[in-house]
């Protein structure tokens, strides 16, 4: 027996017609490098996508030939999201905040044809120009400055199109993006998004138990729309017609602030120390801004401090923690309170809200020990796995070899976690940030967590340092908020209260800033070797011993 349904391909194409079709008076809203806002529609934002796709076809673009983006979050971003893979290209999506070599590296290695750059980043590619391999290089004034001699201008390719495209047929298998990691260990890796994939991955985000966007949200995505598709939030925003409004390169917490006012934004996505800035501003000046009421604010790329959604709540903004890698498109968890816990305390939905969550449907995830699966009790550490019909199954064309996959098909994501009864993960840290101490596993982040729920302190980070007798014991590397103090002995004696004594770390260093990722993560392999030959000269009564 065959089924009687259509073959109706899972492409990006629907979405863009839809929001042509239904949502053409939304806005879309832009603050510009000058901080001015920069307001357009929805109706406008199909012309111009359609504009793109068509002109990169005359330009001669093939189906599979990648287009790189090298742009903040803004309007234009967003037109390059839908018409590159309109045209049956690949939306290439560059991190402005990798170094030159990799940036280089990657703009070769994924072979991109034509680039579309914003004006403010001409500085930053003109550090790679002459190392890098592509036809044209086309610059969107955002500024407003005169386009350098050697660059083309987005406007008036956009200018010649003559509005009559026909999309091709694309098949739902088909590149749709694709994205590198961050490359903290060996060379970026490339991972290609398929449109079945992504439009999946944007259905999945809208349901109410995961994200639940609808057509009455203002979105406000912070995570770079370089990272992972800004995690899926401008496909599935355009999907169901939010509005959208794109920070630019301002991610302080006034301007954000300023547009979460402005604006009336109800859902944004960002990670921790974005919104451990608003929390900051909002300590400081309260009721300084007049916020719509339950501002749902996902939080990923590393584990928030519960502290962090208390505070927020007094605030009247709710985090929602999530998890995904860009190896899952991202989306793989969500922490979503289930009905059947009965009545929690305080602190237990506290507890609940600051894990990573039940991972979303069609997400298959399981936690591996060096004895098989561990048992799903809460306590037992295992290596995160997982498998879904966003999950990547390879990385693309790869340079060296690595070890990521089973041979049964599921994703080792390197992250060590622990799996609930009531099926909700928490990560307890990466494999390689694991401390190791007499045998026995510490969770840095679980420390840091808890020293940034101290007051005075603004950010946290826990490393291994060697030690004779147990290999390895954790130092806390603490930046304090400004004009506030905390000493050692202090922040040690809150962590005893919570931890046991064995996990308390030998010491406390206070720097003034924390090196991170350029997704905004602690960079913990530099702070390793800042600190690699670190001696500790005060004795720490509760030490391993």
């Amino acid at each position: 027996m065959q089924h009687t349904m259509m073959d109706y391909p899972l492409t990006l194409i629907p979405i863009l017609e839809r929001a042509g079709q239904l949502f053409g008076s939304v806005e879309i809203v832009s603050r510009l490098p000058d901080k001015s806002l920069h307001r357009t529609t929805y109706a406008d934002f199909y012309r111009r996508a359609r504009a793109l796709a068509e002109m990169l076809q005359r330009l001669g673009l093939q189906r599979g030939d990648r287009v790189g983006t090298l742009m903040w979050n803004h309007y234009a971003h967003l037109e390059a999201y839908f018409g590159i893979p309109a045209a049956g290209g690949v939306l290439h999506t560059l991190n402005l905040r990798l170094g030159a070599a990799d940036l280089a590296f990657i703009i070769n290695h994924a072979a991109d044809r034509f680039l579309i750059i914003d004006d403010v980043l001409l500085p930053l590619f003109e550090k790679v120009r002459d190392q890098v391999h592509v036809e044209k290089v086309f610059v969107v004034p955002l500024s407003g400055n005169p386009i350098p001699p050697g660059y083309e201008s987005y406007e008036a390719l956009l200018a010649q199109a003559s509005g009559h495209f026909e999309y091709p047929e694309l098949a739902e298998t088909e590149p749709l993006g694709m994205c590198y990691t961050s490359g903290t260990t060996g060379r970026p890796k490339g991972v290609v998004y398929s449109h079945r994939a992504v439009v999946l991955h944007s259905i999945m985000e809208c349901l109410p138990d995961v994200i639940g966007l609808s057509q009455r949200d203002v979105v406000l995505p912070v995570v770079p729309m370089f990272h992972v598709n800004a995690w899926g939030l401008p496909f599935a925003a355009t999907m169901v017609g939010c509005k959208q409004v794109f920070p630019g390169p301002h991610l302080d917490a006034l301007n954000l602030l300023d547009l979460f006012e402005r604006e009336q934004v109800t859902f944004a996505g960002g990670v921790p120390t974005i919104w451990l800035g608003i929390l900051q501003a909002l300590n400081k000046n309260p009721g300084g801004w007049k916020l719509t009421p339950d501002i749902r604010m996902i939080v990923g790329g590393s584990a928030s401090p519960e502290s962090l959604i208390r505070g927020l709540d007094q605030h009247g903004l709710r985090v929602i923690h999530a998890w995904g890698m860009t190896e899952t498109t991202p989306l793989g968890t969500v922490s979503r309170l289930k009905t059947t816990l009965g009545e929690l305390s305080e602190d237990e939905e506290y507890a609940y809200r600051a894990m990573q969550g039940l991972p979303s449907p069609y997400v298959d995830t399981r936690i591996m020990g060096a004895d098989g699966e561990a048992p799903h009790d809460g306590s037992t550490i295992g290596e995160l796995q997982v498998r879904g019909p966003w999950v990547a199954a390879s990385y693309y064309k790869p340079t060296e070899t690595t070890d990521n996959w089973t041979t049964d098909g599921w994703f080792k994501t390197g992250d060590m976690a622990t799996i609930h009864p009531e099926g909700y993960i928490k990560i307890v840290d990466r494999s390689k940030d694991l401390v190791k101490s007499g045998g026995e596993w510490i969770s840095s982040v679980e420390l840091e967590n808890a020293l940034m729920g101290h007051p005075a302190v603004a950010e946290a980070a826990v490393i291994s340092i060697p030690h004779p007798k147990w290999q390895e014991r954790p130092l806390a590397v603490v930046v304090l908020k400004p004009e506030m103090s905390a000493t050692r002995d202090e922040l040690l004696d809150m962590l005893r209260l919570k931890f046991p004594k064995f996990w308390i770390p030998d010491d406390v260093t206070f720097i003034d800033a924390i090196p991170k990722t350029s997704t905004g993560k602690f960079l913990k392999a530099a702070l390793r070797e800042q600190f690699k030959d670190y001696v500790v000269t005060v004795v720490t009564l509760q030490s391993a011993d």
